[in-house]
């Protein structure tokens, strides 16, 4: 449910308006240098405060609690917090009567009968990523320590709205008064032959199941991924030029049989409009059982894709991190 990973292992909780989010993190090895500064890189760019980010800003300061000692990892679970100080609940309870569509609103209800904090999405919020990322630099420092060389996560924008301009996406979404969604890339350089545990721990499944887990996300392919399906075999298949496992061309995105080949990783991910848009929409109002207009009230991203990289490449790093203490446990001696 709410935890992830077989060895290197996340646990997250909390919600957008309660006292904290936070993560566990667990399967870190004894012995690794970690400096709580390090994460901060990655959590500012995960802020908001750009054009077409929402106005919430919180100071995202990591506090940890456990599993570090004198700058050391000492094996036990690393606890990291985040304080919620930015919280205005009040539109959240005024709308309360009127599920909002696009959003966990009626699906949680229902599921949780009623008592889930529904308050800026509850647990089901975009908040919670601050945790992943965070869980995702010290993944990174696991990754690289494990396998002894250096491993480059980097994910960006690709379009906005159809747009590759991505001013040009952004404008039609103010323009229209209104949210859109967007395309994000991520490549991963670095990664050995190896990583992967075919049957359902393949690379493509671990990946996807860890990238699902960002609020928003509503597709993935990796290579040349659905593309494919246009193209001859002796067009899709890559010719393995060495024993290093390199290749002429990566329309595979790095990844055969569910292992990984030594070329780059490549996967992509689709980002869909955020689900609270300015616009008058309509709805079932459980109160007046009748389905009736509203608009949304709220702080709100005009594009969640903006936002998005960082937390890829946490995700990335998290699943990553967890098949490579995998293939240490299992297959290297």
């Amino acid at each position: 449910m709410n935890h992830f990973g077989r060895i290197f292992s996340v646990s997250i909780y909390g919600e957008s308006h309660g006292k904290e989010v936070g993560i566990i993190i667990d399967g870190v090895p004894s012995g690794i240098p970690i400096d709580e500064n390090l994460l901060i890189p990655d959590l500012e760019r995960r802020k908001p405060g750009k054009k077409g980010t929402t106005p919430r800003v919180e100071s995202d300061y990591p506090i940890l609690s456990s599993g570090l000692f004198n700058g050391m990892s000492t094996g036990a679970p690393i606890l990291i917090r985040f304080e919620n100080n930015n919280t205005r609940s009040e539109a959240y309870t005024s709308q309360r009567d009127i599920p909002r569509p696009g959003h966990a609103d009626f699906t949680g209800h229902v599921k949780f009968g009623g008592f889930e904090d529904y308050r800026g999405g509850g647990h089901f919020s975009g908040r919670l990523t601050t945790c992943l990322v965070a869980a995702g630099v010290i993944a990174k420092i696991v990754l690289s320590h494990v396998l002894n060389t250096d491993i480059s996560i980097n994910a960006e924008i690709l379009e906005i709205g159809g747009e590759k301009d991505l001013e040009a996406g952004l404008e039609k979404a103010i323009q229209a008064k209104d949210s859109i969604g967007g395309i994000v890339e991520c490549r991963i350089k670095g990664l050995p032959v190896g990583l992967g545990e075919p049957f359902f721990d393949s690379v493509e499944s671990v990946l996807a199941h860890a990238v699902f887990s960002i609020p928003a996300i509503k597709g993935i392919e990796f290579g040349k991924g659905f593309a494919a399906a246009k193209m001859f075999g002796i067009e899709h298949n890559d010719a393995i030029l060495d024993n290093s496992g390199k290749t002429l061309t990566n329309n595979a995105g790095g990844i055969v049989g569910g292992i990984s080949n030594g070329n780059d990783l490549e996967f992509r991910v689709v980002v869909k409009p955020t689900s609270s848009t300015p616009k008058i929409q309509k709805s079932y109002n459980w109160d007046s059982d009748e389905v009736e207009e509203f608009s949304i009230k709220g702080r709100h991203d005009l594009c969640i894709a903006l936002r998005v990289p960082v937390v890829l490449e946490a995700a990335a790093a998290i699943a990553l991190a967890d098949l490579a203490l995998i293939r240490m446990a299992y297959h290297v001696r």
